[in-house]
């Protein structure tokens, strides 16, 4: 696959992924689906097809960056794993189940009406708005060896959750009102700063 053919399908997955998680495409979309299946169908949809993107990537040659210090090497893979880690960590602070659609679909099985979370600040939410954000951002560019490929994907992936936090952000304060902007000032958007 050429540059060119890894840009096109790698801006097609991300305009997918935001079409996806859009307010009209959720209401169009759940005339065909049950609502409780929204979200998990999402997910489901932006896995395969990040996993086809996966299949048919190929290499860009290349190397922007390789560190060869043992010890700079071992603290850019720590932080590489770090990153994994707070995102990973960061669905369960808020809850992994909703934010999956497996919640969802589980009240429905129990024959219950879904009943949205309620707005809170728990772990690194008091701190940083978008913790899991924060941790993609840092596996994707904590790397001792940057090739050109990698250094592509970084710059479209930061470029899609930076529009995606634009995007949730609006959402949030329009769902929440004065409870959101008051967080907005008490906690940073990605980095824990005072």
């Amino acid at each position: 696959m050429g540059i060119v053919a890894f840009l096109y399908g790698a801006v097609s997955y991300l305009a997918f992924l935001a079409s996806l998680a859009r307010k009209g495409f959720k209401q169009w979309w759940t005339r065909i689906v049950p609502e409780p299946l929204e979200r998990s169908t999402f997910v489901l949809a932006s896995s395969l097809v990040l996993g086809l993107l996966l299949w048919k990537w190929q290499p860009i040659d290349g190397w922007l960056w390789t560190v060869q210090a043992p010890a700079a090497r071992l603290a850019l893979q720590a932080l590489f794993w770090l990153g994994w880690l707070i995102a990973l960590s960061s669905t369960f602070m808020i809850s992994h189940f909703d934010l999956f659609g497996l919640r969802q679909v589980y009240l429905r099985l129990k024959g219950e009406p879904y009943r949205p979370l309620p707005f809170v600040r728990v772990a690194l939410y008091r701190f940083v708005r978008h913790p899991l954000m924060l941790g993609l951002l840092i596996a994707f560019w904590a790397t001792p060896d940057m090739s050109y490929g990698h250094l592509l994907f970084a710059l479209a992936t930061t470029g899609y959750i930076f529009i995606g936090i634009w995007l949730e952000e609006r959402d949030l304060r329009r769902a929440h009102g004065a409870a959101y902007e008051s967080y907005r000032r008490e906690a940073s958007m990605l980095i824990p700063l005072p």
